[in-house]
């Protein structure tokens, strides 16, 4: 679930970039999905 969401981001970040669509917005939201994956992956590594 979280990496479809990544990967939505992403694109729409790619889409905001290529046609100037969605300001600041996309890229505050690309970062917290970074943010959110980097934590995602050290906790998992954690519980391992």
């Amino acid at each position: 679930m979280l990496w479809t969401i990544i990967v939505i981001l992403v694109v729409l970040w790619l889409l905001g970039l290529i046609g100037h669509i969605g300001g600041g917005l996309i890229h505050l939201l690309l970062v917290i999905a970074v943010i959110i994956l980097i934590i995602n992956l050290i906790q998992g590594r954690r519980g391992a």
